[in-house]
C-alpha cells in the first residue's frame, strides 16, 4: 500500500476510532517504559511525604524496609503468567484458543469479542483473564485471513483486570470481608463480617457488572482501527509463535522418566485429591478465590495436559523470560505503599492518611460514594494492590461510612467499582499481559485510557444513584 493510501484510510477513521488513535500516537510517543513509571512513583510518594513533614530518616527507612513488601505477591504474579502459559501453550487448550480466534469475522468483532471473554473469564478469575484474554489475542493475530490491529486486541485482553474483575468472585476486598480470620481485629469491630451476598451478589452489583461490561465491549469495538490505521503484529515485529519445540528423542535410559506420562498423573491424582477435600471442607467460594490454589492447580494441570515432564519444561522454559518485568517492578510498587502508609509527619499521619481525611471530610450522604471512588482510583495509581490497599483504606472509610450511614456492603463495592479505575492507566498489572504480548505498557494505554474516560463518569455515576437504594445496616460481629 502507498503512502497516499494510507494515509488516505487513517484520515478515515472517525469517532471513537479517531480519539482511540490519537491517544495511542500520543502514548507511544511520550508514555514511558513501565520500569520508569515505577521509579517515578518512588520519587513523587517520596516528596509527598517530605512536604507533610515526614524525616528524610523516616522516608528512606519506610522505602528500604517495605521494598520486600511484596516477595509472596511478586512470586505469585510471575506464577500467574508461568502457569497461564504452560497451560494456554498445552496441545489441548492452545486448540481451544485457536478455534475461539476463528469466531470473529471482522477486525473490530475480533477486539469487541477478545473483550467480551476477559471479561466473563475475570469474574472467575482475575489471573486467568489475563493469561488466557493475551494468548486469544495472539491467536487471532495469527489468522492471515484477517487484520486486526494487535495494539487494539492486547488493550482488549486487558478489560477482565482493567473494568470488572474487582466486582467478581475473585474481588480482593470482598473475599476478605467474608472471612472472619482474614479481618483484622480493628477492621472486624468496625464492619463486622459482610458476605458476598451483601457485596457482589447483589442486584445493584450485578447491575453495574453489566452496564460496565456494555460500555467497555461498545468502547472496544467502535475504537479498534481500521484500514490503513491497523498496526498488526507483524508491523511492530511481534513474534507470535508459540508452539514449543518438538523434545529431542530419549538419548540415555536415566531420562525414560522425563518421556514417561506416570509422573504426571500421580501428580494430578494428588491435587485433584487436594481440590476435593478443599471443596469438601471450604466454601466453595473461598476455594475459587484462593489465587494459591488457583496456582497450585494451573501447575499440575499444565504438568498433565502437556503429558510428559520433558515437554512441560521445555514450555515452563519460554514462559520464564515472561516474568522479568514482574520481578524487577513490584518491589518498587511495594516502597511506595510503604512510603504513602509509614511515613509519617505532622500529626503522626502518613500521605494516605491524609489523603483519606481530606476525600471524607467533603463527603456526606450521596457525595460519599463518590469521593471515596474518586480517592479509591487516585490512590490506586500509586498503590497497585487491591487487596492490600483495601487494608490500609478500610479503617478510616468504613469508619466514615458508618458515620454517614452509608451501607457498609455497597462501600466496599463502591471501593471495587472504583479500584479498576487506576489499572487502565498504571501499568502495574498490565504486566503479566505484556509479557504475554510481547508489547510495551505505551502501546496498550492509548486505547485502556480512553476506556477510562467513559468508564470515570459512569462509575461515579453508578456509585451515586445506586447507592441510594441501600439502608443502612449495623455491623454483625460474630
Amino acid at each position: 500500500m502507498s503512502t497516499a493510501q494510507f494515509q488516505e484510510q487513517d484520515v478515515r477513521q472517525k469517532g471513537l476510532a479517531r480519539m482511540a488513535e490519537s491517544l495511542a500516537g500520543w502514548t507511544q510517543k511520550w508514555f514511558p517504559d513501565a520500569y520508569i513509571f515505577a521509579l517515578a512513583g518512588v520519587v513523587l510518594v517520596a516528596i509527598a511525604a517530605l512536604a507533610i513533614g515526614a524525616s528524610p530518616k523516616a522516608v528512606v527507612d519506610s522505602f528500604g524496609n517495605g521494598f520486600w513488601d511484596l516477595t509472596a505477591f511478586t512470586l505469585q504474579m510471575a506464577m500467574v503468567v508461568l502457569t497461564g502459559y504452560v497451560v494456554a501453550t498445552s496441545p489441548p487448550v492452545a486448540r481451544l484458543i485457536s478455534r475461539l480466534a476463528q469466531v470473529p469475522g471482522s477486525a473490530r468483532t475480533a477486539v469487541s469479542f477478545v473483550a467480551v471473554m476477559s471479561m466473563s473469564v475475570s469474574f472467575i478469575n482475575w489471573g486467568l483473564s489475563l493469561i488466557f484474554g493475551g494468548l486469544l489475542a495472539r491467536a487471532i493475530a495469527r489468522r492471515t485471513d484477517l487484520a486486526v490491529d494487535y495494539r487494539a486486541l492486547g488493550a482488549a485482553a486487558f478489560m477482565g483486570l482493567g473494568a470488572v474483575w474487582a466486582l467478581g468472585l475473585s474481588s480482593s476486598a470482598a473475599q476478605l470481608q467474608a472471612t472472619k480470620s482474614s479481618i483484622p481485629p480493628a477492621l472486624l469491630e468496625i464492619t463486622g463480617v459482610l458476605d458476598f451476598g451483601t457485596t457482589i451478589f447483589t442486584w445493584q452489583s450485578l447491575l453495574t457488572l453489566v452496564i460496565l461490561m456494555l460500555l467497555t465491549t461498545v468502547i472496544a469495538h467502535f475504537s479498534a482501527p481500521t484500514g490503513g490505521a491497523i498496526r498488526t503484529a507483524a508491523d511492530m515485529g511481534v513474534d507470535l509463535d508459540d508452539e514449543p519445540e518438538a523434545p529431542a528423542e530419549k538419548s540415555r535410559p536415566g531420562e525414560w522418566l522425563e518421556y514417561s506420562r506416570i509422573l504426571p498423573v500421580i501428580a494430578g491424582v494428588l491435587t485433584l485429591g487436594w481440590l476435593v477435600s478443599q471443596l469438601l471442607t471450604l466454601p466453595i467460594l473461598t476455594v475459587v478465590s484462593s489465587l494459591n490454589g488457583y496456582l497450585l492447580v494451573f501447575l499440575m494441570l499444565g504438568l498433565v495436559l502437556h503429558g510428559t515432564p520433558r515437554k512441560f519444561l521445555q514450555a515452563v522454559t519460554k514462559a520464564v523470560p515472561a516474568t522479568a518485568g514482574i520481578l524487577v517492578q513490584f518491589p518498587l510498587y511495594a516502597a511506595m505503599a510503604a512510603i504513602l502508609t509509614k511515613a509519617t509527619g505532622a500529626g503522626g499521619l502518613s500521605v494516605s492518611e491524609h489523603l483519606a481525611h481530606f476525600f471524607t471530610s467533603v463527603g456526606s450522604n450521596g457525595a460519599f460514594a463518590v469521593v471515596i471512588a474518586l480517592y479509591t482510583a487516585f490512590l490506586g495509581m500509586f498503590v497497585p494492590s487491591g487487596g492490600g490497599k483495601w487494608l490500609v483504606e478500610a479503617p478510616y472509610v468504613m469508619q466514615s461510612a458508618t458515620d454517614v450511614n452509608m451501607n457498609l456492603g455497597w462501600t466496599v463495592q463502591i471501593y471495587n467499582m472504583a479500584e479498576a479505575l487506576p489499572n487502565l492507566i498504571n501499568p502495574f498489572f498490565m504486566l503479566p499481559l505484556l509479557a504475554v504480548l510481547k508489547l510495551r505498557a505505551r502501546d496498550l494505554v492509548g486505547f485502556t485510557f480512553q476506556q477510562f474516560l467513559f468508564h470515570l463518569p459512569v462509575v461515579l455515576l453508578l456509585a451515586w444513584l445506586l447507592g441510594m437504594t441501600f439502608d443502612f445496616v449495623p455491623p454483625v460481629i460474630p
